[in-house]
C-alpha cells in the first residue's frame, strides 16, 4: 500500500474539518440571542463580543492553517528522516530526537500565536493580566511538559512493542490510562508551580460550601483561592481530590463577582457529577478511548511501510507517536468526541437538578449568568456545532431546562397583571 498519499489526505482532510468547525463558530456569531439569556451582555457589549469572538476564530482558523502546512510540508519532504540520520541509530535516541524536533518546530510557529492570542486579543478586550514575563515563563513550562510527555508515550510505546509485540495493545492502553490519571492527580501540585493559593476567609461562604459537602459524605480537605487574576479577568471554578477527601479551588474573580449562593449553587451542581459518579463513567469511556488509540498506535508501529514511505529505513517509533497524532487520532476523534460530548451535555443537566434540589436553582441561574459574562461566551452558537463538539448544552438551553424543574417554592414571585 502507498501509505503516503493516504497518510497526506489524512491530515489535510482532518486539518480541513477543523478550519471548518472554526468557520462554523465564526459565522454563528450573528445568531439571534435567545430571549431568556437576552440580558447578558448590553447592544455595546454584544458588539464588542461579536468583534472578540472574530478575532478569536480567525486566528483559529489561522492557527490550524499553520499547523496543516508545518505537518504537511514536513511530511512531503520526508524531514522527520533526515533529522534522525544525523543522530546514532539507537531506537530511543530516535525516537526522543524526533518527536524533540516535532515538538519544538510546533512551538516556534505557536508561541507568536499564542502571543497574540494572549497579550494582543486578550488584552485588547480587557481579559488578560499576565506580563511579558509570565507569558514566556508560561511557555517555557508547558514546552516542557509537552516534551517531556512526548518522550515519556514514545519510550513507553517502543518498550512494550519490543518486549510484547502485537501483545501491547492493552497494556499500552493501561500505561496511558494511568498516565493520564496520574497527571490528573499532579495538576494541583502544579498549578501551585504558577499560582498562589490562600485559605478562603471563615465567614457565610466557607460554611455553607462545607455543609454542603459534608452533607453528602464528602470530606473537605480545604478551601482556597487561587491568584488567576495574575492572568485573566475570567472566573472559574473546581473540585481536586479523590474519593470521598476533597479541596475546593475558587478563581479570586469568581469569589470577587459572585454572591455566596451562587457559588454554592456552582458546587452543588459539581456535587451532581460526583453523586451520579459522572467522572468514573467518562474515566471509563475514556478507557475505551485509549483502547482504540492503542489499536491505532499497534498500527503504526507493526506497519513498516508507514515509515519507510517517508524516508526511515525502518519503524521510528517517534515518528509512529507523530502519525498517532496527526494523522490517525486526529481521523477518529470527531466519532469518539460525538459520543462523550453527547453524554456529558446530558450529565450537565442531571447535575443541574443537583442544584436545584440542593435549594440553589435561581441561584445557578444568575451565577451561570454571570459565568457567562465574565467568560464572553457565546450565547447563541451553531446548534451543529453543539452536537459535534460542544460538553455543555448551550446556556439559553440550560437555563430553560433548569426553570422548567424549578419547584415552586424556588420560583421566583411576580406581580400579576393589572
Amino acid at each position: 500500500m502507498n501509505w503516503k498519499p493516504m497518510i497526506l489526505l489524512i491530515v489535510s482532510l482532518t486539518s480541513a474539518y477543523q478550519m471548518l468547525l472554526h468557520f462554523i463558530q465564526y459565522r454563528s456569531a450573528s445568531n439571534p440571542i435567545p430571549e431568556n439569556v437576552s440580558d447578558i451582555y448590553d447592544a455595546e457589549t454584544h458588539k464588542r463580543w461579536m468583534a472578540y469572538s472574530g478575532e478569536k476564530n480567525r486566528l483559529q482558523i489561522f492557527a490550524s492553517l499553520i499547523s496543516w502546512a508545518i505537518t504537511f510540508v514536513l511530511l512531503c519532504l520526508n524531514a522527520h528522516a533526515a533529522v534522525a540520520k544525523l543522530f546514532p541509530q539507537n531506537l530511543y535516541v530516535q525516537l526522543m530526537v524526533v518527536i524533540t524536533f516535532q515538538t519544538l518546530l510546533e512551538t516556534l510557529f505557536s508561541i507568536p500565536l499564542g502571543y497574540i492570542n494572549t497579550m494582543k486579543i486578550e488584552e485588547k478586550y480587557g481579559f488578560n493580566r499576565s506580563t511579558k514575563k509570565t507569558f514566556a515563563i508560561d511557555q517555557v513550562r508547558n514546552l516542557l511538559i509537552e516534551l517531556v510527555l512526548g518522550i515519556v508515550l514514545g519510550v513507553l510505546l517502543c518498550a512494550l512493542h519490543q518486549w510484547l509485540g502485537d501483545g501491547m495493545v492493552l497494556l499500552f492502553a493501561a500505561c496511558v490510562f494511568a498516565i493520564g490519571l496520574f497527571i490528573s492527580f499532579l495538576y494541583p501540585i502544579l498549578s501551585r508551580m504558577s499560582n498562589k493559593f490562600v485559605p478562603l476567609e471563615e465567614g457565610e461562604l466557607r460554611e455553607k460550601l462545607t455543609a454542603l459537602l459534608t452533607k453528602h459524605g464528602y470530606k473537605v480537605k480545604a478551601i482556597e483561592v487561587m491568584d488567576a487574576s495574575r492572568r485573566t479577568t475570567k472566573s472559574n471554578a473546581y473540585f481536586t481530590g479523590f474519593g470521598s477527601l476533597k479541596t475546593i479551588v475558587l478563581y479570586d474573580n469568581l469569589v470577587n463577582t459572585m454572591t455566596p449562593d451562587e457559588i454554592c449553587a456552582v458546587f452543588a451542581h459539581e456535587l451532581g457529577h460526583g453523586l451520579n459518579k459522572d467522572v468514573l463513567k467518562m474515566q471509563l469511556m475514556n478507557l475505551g478511548n485509549m483502547l482504540l488509540m492503542a489499536l491505532l498506535a499497534w498500527l503504526c508501529v507493526r506497519t513498516v511501510g508507514m515509515h519507510t514511505a517517508f524516508g526511515f529505513g525502518s519503524v521510528n517509533y517517534g515518528f509512529a507517536y507523530i502519525l498517532l497524532g496527526c494523522a490517525w487520532l486526529a481521523l477518529l476523534s470527531p466519532l469518539t468526541g460525538l459520543i462523550t460530548s453527547a453524554y456529558s451535555r446530558r450529565a450537565e443537566y442531571r447535575a443541574d437538578r443537583q442544584a436545584i434540589s440542593e435549594g440553589y436553582g435561581q441561584a445557578l441561574i444568575t451565577g451561570l449568568k454571570k459565568l457567562a459574562k465574565d467568560n464572553f461566551s457565546h450565547l447563541s452558537p451553531s446548534p451543529l456545532l453543539v452536537k459535534l463538539t460542544y460538553s455543555h448544552p448551550p446556556l439559553s438551553q440550560r437555563i430553560a431546562a433548569i426553570e422548567a424543574a424549578l419547584p415552586p417554592s424556588q420560583t421566583p414571585e411576580t406581580d400579576p397583571v393589572e
